[in-house]
């Protein structure tokens, strides 16, 4: 036998197929689209309709997510760095041994431009948080008469401004009793 007659014998059984069926009156072609699907999967997509996955899938958490999202989570990391700036700075030796965080140079100035000037610059430091200033003023070499000009007035600028608290001269490698550092009372616990 050669593949004409394995051919032709093929041939005549579809030939005979469609005959049997033309007698039968059943026509067994399916007329559904190619990826249509089957009844039984139309019945299962039905009972589907009501369902959705997300919303399942939420109804079975994991209990430490639900605790998690009803909780919130604690940074303690961040908790324990700003307890430990605001106890840094409660602390008296602390601060006098924090370096200044600004400094003015009054060298040169007259006692009321002096004045002034420090005012300004004092008003400056408490609105910018600053908690420790250094002020230079100079031991007085040049100053006519035995007290310096600058040292004493910087002095009484001092203790009558209420913004300014503890002060005290530097060593002397930051200028010794040419300089005088101070802490600002209002931004000590902010």
């Amino acid at each position: 036998m050669d593949f004409g007659d394995i051919l032709a014998q093929w041939d005549k059984q579809q030939k005979d197929a469609v005959r049997k069926q033309k007698e039968s009156g059943k026509n067994q072609v399916s007329h559904k689209k190619a990826n249509a699907p089957t009844p039984e999967e139309k019945a299962a997509m039905e009972m589907r309709k009501g369902f959705d996955i997300s919303k399942e899938r939420e109804k079975h958490i994991n209990p430490m997510e639900l605790w998690l999202r009803r909780y919130g989570t604690v940074d303690k990391d961040s908790l324990a760095e700003q307890e430990e700036a605001r106890n840094k700075y409660q602390s008296r030796s602390a601060l006098v041994n924090m370096k200044a965080e600004a400094r003015i140079d009054l060298h040169g100035l007259k006692r009321e431009e002096a004045w002034s000037r420090l005012d300004a610059f004092v008003s400056d430091c408490e609105m910018r948080k600053i908690k420790k200033i250094m002020i230079v003023h100079g031991k007085g070499i040049h100053s006519h008469g035995s007290d310096p000009v600058l040292g004493e007035m910087v002095r009484k600028f001092i203790e009558q401004d209420k913004r300014l608290g503890t002060s005290g001269h530097p060593d002397s490698y930051e200028g010794g009793k040419g300089a005088t550092w101070v802490i600002l009372k209002d931004n000590l616990f902010k």
